[in-house]
């Protein structure tokens, strides 16, 4: 009876974050579909964006209902087919959430750097290939990830080798300790231990370059008694507060998996926490976008509004 209610508990808590995060979400590509409806023209950046608020929206749904369904009691709503396809498309769009943030910090590293001749061709060159790179990540994590569902069962499995399962209530996750799989998941972790790896490097690159900018800078405003930021500083700053909150997200969701799959007997709130740490980047990441626009009506009424989300790509 105490299971059943906290799973209650869990179910409610996890589906008014879900609700929140799709609203969220929705308000940001509602914002860029009255912008392209009504002729407005969008930078490269804004097509990074609109490709990582879909697969964090995306990621919620696949993610976060079966899981609310799964608390509240609904334990056989999927067959083995649905389960397979559902985790097979959240992992897609969980690689892309990675692989948008990635090229998200990579191309505002090149935006912000000072335009000498190397940096403006440079900038040039990568803005004609943003459209085309993503869709290369969409085909790539397609690919990439074609052996998941080769890993996963249905719920009519879940009590089946219980020891070798990783059981997420509605589905379950095979560890098998055949070789080919252990090369296939180091081969994921590799890949996203690089766009990992490339986020740090270019976070560090932005705060280099912000720190030097503002030291250029102070003189000029030394009689005033603040500083402005200016567009291009408040984008990089909101890029790296998405670039933090997506790497404390990914690391403690890790070490959560590992702990629970390594633990002796079952930690039934370790799925619970492992699931809102997956999903609490593409829950905060639409308000911190949000919240570089002044206007937060802007959102709503974007045919009034002739700012872009962030500012620095004017």
């Amino acid at each position: 009876m105490k299971m059943a209610s906290d799973n209650l508990a869990i179910g409610i808590f996890l589906f008014s974050q879900i609700t929140v995060g799709v609203l969220g979400n929705s308000s940001i590509l509602f914002y860029y579909l009255i912008l392209i409806v009504t002729g407005k023209h969008l930078m490269p950046k804004d097509l990074i964006i609109q490709h990582l608020t879909f697969a964090n929206c995306l990621s919620i749904i696949l993610r976060g209902i079966p899981r609310t369904m799964s608390d509240f009691g609904f334990k056989y709503f999927l067959d083995d087919v649905g389960c397979k396809l559902i985790v097979y498309i959240y992992r897609i769009t969980r690689g892309m959430s990675l692989y948008a943030m990635c090229l998200l910090s990579c191309f505002q590293v090149i935006t912000i750097n000072p335009s000498n001749s190397r940096w403006m061709t440079l900038k040039h060159r990568v803005t004609k290939y943003i459209g085309p790179s993503c869709s290369l990540g969409w085909l790539k994590h397609l690919k990439k990830n074609i052996l998941t569902p080769t890993r996963v069962s249905g719920p009519i499995y879940n009590n089946k080798n219980a020891t070798s399962r990783m059981n997420y209530g509605y589905c379950s996750w095979f560890a098998s300790g055949n070789v080919a799989i252990v090369l296939y998941m180091f081969l994921l972790c590799f890949s996203d231990g690089l766009c990992l790896d490339l986020m740090a490097c270019s976070s560090v690159s932005m705060v280099s370059l912000l720190y030097r900018h503002k030291r250029q800078v102070k003189h000029i405003h030394s009689s005033q008694h603040f500083l402005k930021i200016s567009p291009e500083d408040r984008a990089t700053q909101t890029i790296l507060t998405l670039v933090c909150i997506f790497v404390i997200s990914y690391s403690f969701s890790s070490i959560v998996v590992i702990f629970t799959n390594y633990s002796k007997g079952s930690v039934p709130w370790g799925v619970s926490v492992f699931l809102f740490l997956e999903v609490c980047f593409p829950i905060v990441c639409p308000f911190v976008l949000i919240s570089n626009i002044k206007s937060s009506s802007s959102i709503f009424l974007p045919c009034c509004v002739k700012r872009k989300l962030l500012p620095s790509l004017t």
